[in-house]
């Protein structure tokens, strides 16, 4: 085959830099945002945060929606530089600054000696006096004259800020209650190894005899040492703590409860020998086995209900909290409901203006690396402005899809999928669920993020659609309003929906009823 070279045009589409970092952008949440600016204003010093009223180039502006001043881009795809009018005004003001500076240094430098040395002995008396004045009024203080029991301090070090709260562990809550304790050396560490071997829930996973094989046999631990040491550890705070199993747990706790308590022995013989029967709900059996009545067993059943089976839960710390901004804030104007950002979270960033004049008064070769970060510092201030613009139209247009939901509450929300978002406002369906995805709106009915808004549609026998979203509103309106002693099936939810006009499979229901952590109707029966 002979070989030849071919001149061929095609066209495609390329993600310049500036479009790969406005979609990074808009998909972040704020917290990652402001982690994003954060980074970049490490490493880019044309790039720092403005105040309220001030443009992106430091200078007052007096609406403060325009503190972001979107740059145009040509058609080659440059950002065109929209910096005259500043660099203009720069010039003066810097002349204007350079020759007051100047006259003030030449009065400076023409005042009398006699005239400084007179403004040095004034100064110098006045902190005389100001000592003199402040030795006597504390002197006062000192003595009380000047303290009112009633009255607090005037400065602003009285506004104390209230301090978090150190949680501990459960571990190190129970070592500090065995320091002091009154136990020899031996009994102390066999406590402390027992107290390693508790789980976060307050159990002890390994049983004695296990522990004991896995110790060495120069030690001669026995198994009744370890019972010794973990009967010191059950009697510690929380109660329960160091039980082997969830019958024990629960005997330990009613132990502490007063003997006048009501029912105290059936609930020690349910909690010892029936706990699977009333974790089944077989009411008649557990009538039959203790020998009482319904009303009766209801009181026991409180009883056991009202004890922790997880004592060692209230020391569990947790790994990681997550905190909501909302973005967007939907409040009714007028009849009508209107969508807004949250001024709170949108980053104020602007031009560094020393930086700025540095690399309009030097345009050679060496400022090219300042040029680039300007144009980097550019391209983050219109990507950020465009990010919330996007938000925006995005929250308007499932506020006006959903406003039944904003006016009656989930029954009412309709069903809503991205497509319909994207065609509404041209956009594509990626850049919808880039938006939607952990951005939250801010409504009279609480805080949703935008994903909350979209469901598939579920048919009715009028030829309409309902959302999934409302259906599991129906479904705890059902659950809710169901008699305790005869709770309904995932059957009878089913048809109860089908006379409302709503046609769902049985195992939807259990799959909508699952994700609500609504359990089945057996485990909802109660006297």
């Amino acid at each position: 085959m002979k070989q030849g070279l071919q001149l061929r045009f095609s066209q495609n589409l390329s993600l310049t830099p500036q479009l790969q970092q406005a979609i990074k952008l808009l998909q972040l949440s704020t917290l990652e945002l402001n982690q994003e600016i954060d980074l970049l204003m490490q490493t880019n010093p044309l790039l720092e945060r403005g105040d309220d009223g001030e443009d992106e180039y430091g200078n007052a502006t007096d609406n403060s929606e325009d503190e972001v001043t979107v740059n145009t881009t040509s058609n080659d795809g440059n950002v065109t530089d929209t910096t005259q009018e500043y660099e203009a005004s720069s010039d003066v003001d810097f002349e204007k600054t350079s020759t007051e500076f100047t006259e003030g240094k030449a009065e400076l430098s023409q005042t009398e000696p006699t005239e400084f040395d007179a403004s040095t002995s004034e100064f110098e008396q006045s902190t005389t006096d100001f000592s003199a004045e402040f030795n006597d009024d504390y002197d006062e203080y000192s003595n009380g004259s000047l303290w009112d029991e009633n009255s607090t301090p005037a400065d602003d070090d009285s506004d104390y800020k209230q301090q978090e709260t150190l949680q501990i562990s459960l571990r190190e809550h129970l070592l500090s209650q065995l320091k002091l304790m009154q136990l020899s050396a031996r009994d102390q560490t066999l406590t402390m190894l027992l107290v390693d071997s508790i789980n976060e829930d307050g159990y002890l996973e390994a049983s004695l005899e296990e522990i004991v094989e896995e110790m060495p046999e120069e030690l001669e631990i026995e198994v009744l040492e370890l019972q010794t040491a973990l009967r010191h550890i059950q009697n510690l705070d929380p109660a329960g703590v160091g039980a082997r199993n969830l019958s024990e747990c629960l005997l330990l706790q009613l132990d502490l409860l007063p003997k006048f308590t009501p029912h105290l022995e059936l609930a020690k013989l349910m909690a010892k020998h029936y706990l699977v029967a009333l974790g089944a709900r077989d009411f008649g059996k557990l009538r039959k086995e203790l020998g009482c009545d319904e009303a009766t067993l209801k009181c026991v059943q409180q009883v056991i209900t009202n004890l922790n089976p997880r004592p060692g839960s209230a020391f569990s710390i947790i790994g990681s909290e997550h905190y909501i901004q909302h973005e967007v804030i939907i409040k009714k104007v007028k009849g009508i409901w209107i969508a807004s950002l949250n001024d709170a979270v949108i980053p104020k960033l602007k031009i560094n203006q020393l930086y700025a004049g540095i690399l309009k008064r030097n345009r050679d070769s060496s400022s090219q690396y300042l040029q680039s970060q300007m144009q980097e510092a550019k391209w983050m201030i219109k990507n950020i402005h465009q990010r919330f613009s996007t938000i925006l139209r995005v929250s308007q247009a499932i506020t006006d899809r959903q406003r039944n939901f904003l006016e009656y509450g989930e029954v009412a929300m309709k069903p809503l999928v991205l497509r319909e978002i994207a065609e509404e406002l041209e956009l594509h369906e990626s850049t919808i669920s880039r938006v939607t995805n952990n951005k939250y709106m801010l409504t009279p009915r609480g805080i949703f993020e935008l994903k909350y808004f979209f469901g598939s549609s579920v048919a009715t026998d009028t030829g309409g659609t309902c959302s999934a979203t409302a259906i599991r509103a129906l479904i705890k309106q059902l659950v809710d309003q169901e008699n305790p002693k005869k709770p309904y099936s995932d059957s009878q939810i089913t048809d109860l929906l089908a006379k409302q006009g709503i046609v769902v499979a049985r195992r939807t229901i259990a799959k909508y009823r699952e994700s609500l952590n609504i359990a089945p109707a057996s485990l909802r029966k109660s006297l």
